[in-house]
């Protein structure tokens, strides 16, 4: 491909994930923090909203998915939250089981949690390099 026929990638639109249940996907999701965008039962789609940005994490009922562990490797969606170690706390306390121990990175802390149909993500923060976040 040739520079005059390349395209500008401008951003994300949405991030899919297939679930098997939508009411259960939602629950689960709002119990992990999560607020519900909007949700379209008829259509097999809820949206969970992230932070301030129009897109967000769309939730796609896949009705033959079952629920199962998440397979290794697996693709994982980090979402930046101003405290990992603090969110996974709350996460614990909600009930949802982390993947593991809160973990350092380059930037600071991570934390993972996998849904009931194993997709995995992950909430980082930017406490070693604040200037790289969000809050900067």
């Amino acid at each position: 491909m040739s520079d005059e026929e390349s395209y500008e990638l401008l951003g994300f639109d949405n991030v899919l994930l297939p679930v098997g249940d939508l009411g259960e996907a939602v629950a689960f999701y709002e119990r992990a923090g999560f607020a519900v965008g909007f949700r379209f039962d008829e259509g097999g789609i809820a949206q969970l909203k992230v932070g301030g940005e129009t897109p967000g994490i769309l939730l796609r009922a896949e009705e033959e998915l079952r629920q199962r562990t998440p397979p290794w490797p697996s693709p994982r969606v980090w979402l930046e939250v101003p405290d990992a170690r603090a969110a996974a706390r709350e996460l614990a306390a909600a009930g949802i089981a982390l993947l593991d121990e809160v973990f350092p990175v380059a930037t600071g802390w991570t934390v993972e949690i996998a849904d009931p149909w194993g997709n995995i993500l992950g909430f980082t923060d930017y406490t070693k390099r604040p200037a790289l976040g969000r809050r900067a």
